[in-house]
């Protein structure tokens, strides 16, 4: 007998046939066949693969939506004759469980519920492919549902749909902020007020106290003058002060001098100029 050698991966296994029947399984490493009796029918691989199946369908509001599905699945290692000489192509198998499952699930939801059953619908297909391939020597590690695309049409109208929600939504902030704005700077108004017109009480007060210990000083200083002639002293000098802050003023062009009445003989007489005029007072 003259043998031929052969090596598997790990992670695989070869399988063996004696004159066309099934001899054995072949372990990872270094093996050898009887040349002429024996060959390497095929290898299975233990590692974890994947399929992506995408395919369109009909929900229950007629809109057309892509679906894509990502299916991980393992070879059985006590059941890989079943996983070998069962099914001639396992991919297409699963292919069609899917296309079976999600053309019977999803005409059922309407477009909004079926983003909302993404992984309802990821279970329900890998309980149905674990059902039916796990006596096929495959198991079922998990079942995904990565994509759900509808028409770009319908895109645009739930984006337009969507953005008519936000602007409605950021409308009713934006009014709500203002109106606080609005409230608070009255109130802010409003304290202010009383603040200067506490103020202003306060140097009002000032003012008169301060009036009436001049008036009692003078009084007392001055002999033989009374509470009228200093009021009249202390109103002539808070005139020319106002006069000259008046005149000071950058802003001021005109300011009106009260005179004495003339007397009905002589004309009444006006002097102007840039900044100063006078005129009689009635």
């Amino acid at each position: 007998m003259v043998f031929c050698p052969f090596t598997i991966s790990t992670a695989e296994t070869g399988v063996i046939e004696r004159f066309g029947k099934f001899n054995r399984l072949a372990k990872p490493g270094l093996g050898f066949l009887i040349c002429g009796a024996e060959q390497l029918a095929g290898r299975l691989s233990f590692r974890v693969q994947q399929l992506d199946v995408r395919l369109e369908t009909k929900t229950m509001d007629n809109v057309f939506v892509t679906a894509v599905v990502s299916i991980q699945f393992q070879v059985l290692e006590e059941k890989a004759w079943n996983a070998f000489y069962s099914l001639s192509d396992p991919r297409k198998q699963i292919t069609a469980h899917v296309y079976d499952v999600l053309r019977a699930e999803i005409p059922n939801l309407e477009l909004d519920a079926l983003f909302e059953a993404k992984e309802e619908l990821a279970q329900t297909v890998k309980r149905a492919l674990s059902d039916t391939m796990t006596q096929f020597g495959y198991q079922i590690m998990q079942a995904l549902i990565t994509d759900l695309d509808p028409d770009q049409r319908v895109k645009n109208a739930m984006n337009e749909i969507n953005s008519s929600k936000r602007l409605k939504y950021a409308v009713a902030e934006r009014a709500e902020g203002e109106k606080i704005l609005r409230v608070k700077s009255a109130e802010a108004e409003a304290e202010a007020k009383y603040l200067s017109g506490v103020g202003v009480a306060k140097q009002r007060k000032a003012i008169v106290d301060g009036l009436k210990s001049s008036i009692v000083d003078f009084t007392d200083g001055v002999k033989g003058s009374t509470s009228k002639d200093t009021l009249d002293l202390l109103l002539l000098t808070q005139y020319f002060d106002c006069i000259k802050d008046v005149g000071s003023d950058r802003k001021c062009k005109t300011t009106f001098v009260p005179a004495s009445k003339p007397r009905s003989s002589e004309p009444m007489s006006t002097t102007s100029t840039s900044r100063w005029s006078s005129t009689p007072s009635r």
